[in-house]
């Protein structure tokens, strides 16, 4: 492994990350909010500790209660007056619905004069459920949508049209009480009704879309689950105020900014990658091997939200796949690097943030017997990557904004 460029690696995810904590966009968005009445708190998402740690600290006794209900391992600490539930992601569990249950009962009996605060973030379309199939269906059906490597706009159209609190209907639950939502996105373009499958945002998607998606990957369900999908979400919500704070862009700017004070040339590719993440990692490599003569070190990076189609059973995730694809692609190139981290510090179902590969990673994995192509059929590269240090762990980093590849040329 080329020790200097991933320790330029490592210090340019700590920056990305340290800029994107929502510690204080939340700060800033509640300056311009002016809670009345009764104050009651419902955070959902994988960075929804942090966000209501921070209003906590910053409204301090204006929150008469609250309810957090975010990822397993996500919860810090108590929050005083608030009750955190930890739940399952990217499939919703029992806890997901006990949690959002809680959320429910906490925001009945309000009036016209009272505030809901709501602070929303990325992997709330799992985390903050109350299903209108049975839960076991709805994990089935999430777990379809994510095998056939649907998108995560394409997910939610589904979704929400399956749920009690999704496509606006969480703030039809809360009038007449007035909804100020602080939502931190993790989708491109920031479409605030998709985020989280938008539970206090109208709803853009339609009934034709949805059964469309069906088609299109031929998804199970059941007659129950098809007829609620010929059922339409709000298209108008009257007790809403949102202010949308955080996404993929910073992250990438902070990236950027961290790969120029290292001495790199940084290029933004783009900050809207959607495709499969053996084919972005593929397309980076590529960059690399067509600069390698320049003699310039050069940083090209590129956000979003990459997808894996599952033809394996292995472990791993969309950041570490990408990684070990670009391997194949810089074997033998010396001073290049390809890594790719979720802002959440979580990829998929394992305990790494990501992925790092080098132009020595392929050699280092042909000596142990371990063949890329294989493993990419097999979905397995975290074995891959953990066999040859390419692993990135961060831990739950308390925000959740997409992704961040890059890829490194030092001559």
């Amino acid at each position: 492994m080329n020790k200097a460029l991933r320790q330029d690696a490592d210090e340019i995810i700590k920056s990305a990350l340290r800029a994107v904590r929502p510690d204080e966009a939340v700060t800033r968005a509640l300056r311009d909010i002016a809670p009345r009445g009764r104050v009651r708190l419902v955070a959902a998402g994988k960075a929804a500790w942090q966000m209501a740690k921070t209003a906590r600290d910053c409204l301090g006794s204006r929150i008469e209660r609250g309810v957090v209900v975010t990822k397993y391992g996500h919860v810090m600490g108590p929050i005083e007056g608030v009750d955190c539930y930890e739940a399952g992601h990217p499939v919703p569990d029992e806890n997901s619905f006990l949690g959002t249950q809680a959320a429910l009962d906490l925001v009945q009996g309000l009036t016209a004069e009272d505030t809901v605060l709501f602070l929303l973030s990325g992997g709330g379309s799992a985390l903050f459920e109350k299903p209108l199939v049975s839960g076991a269906e709805l994990q089935d059906i999430t777990g379809q949508l994510l095998a056939c490597g649907a998108n995560i706009v394409e997910i939610n159209t589904i979704r929400k049209r399956l749920s009690a609190v999704k496509g606006g209907r969480f703030a039809q639950l809360c009038a007449p009480a007035q909804v100020f939502a602080v939502v931190l996105s993790d989708i491109l373009g920031d479409p605030l009704d998709m985020i989280a499958s938008g539970p206090a945002c109208p709803d853009s998607s339609t009934c034709a879309q949805a059964l469309s998606i069906v088609q299109k990957y031929g998804l199970r369900l059941s007659q129950e689950a098809l007829a609620l999908l010929h059922k339409e979400t709000p298209k108008a919500l009257s007790n809403v105020t949102t202010q949308i704070t955080g996404s993929v862009r910073e992250l990438c700017r902070a990236a950027g900014e961290t790969c120029r004070a290292l001495g790199y040339e940084p290029v933004l590719l783009t900050d809207l990658l959607a495709c499969q993440a053996k084919e972005a990692g593929s397309f980076l490599a590529s960059m690399l091997r067509t600069h390698a003569g320049s003699g310039k070190r050069l940083a090209f990076i590129a956000g979003g939200e990459t997808v894996v189609v599952l033809t394996g059973k292995g472990k791993g995730g969309r950041n570490q796949e990408l990684a070990l694809a670009a391997a194949e692609g810089i074997d033998g190139l010396d001073g290049a690097a390809v890594f790719s981290v979720g802002s959440d510090g979580t990829d998929g179902p394992t305990d790494a943030a990501g992925g790092y590969a080098d132009g020595s990673t392929a050699q280092t994995l042909r000596e142990q017997g371990i063949s890329i192509s294989q493993t990419l059929r097999d979905n397995d590269a975290y074995h891959a990557l953990e066999a040859c240090g390419g692993l990135i762990i961060t831990g739950p980093t308390g925000t959740n904004v997409n992704d961040v590849a890059v890829a490194l040329l030092r001559p």
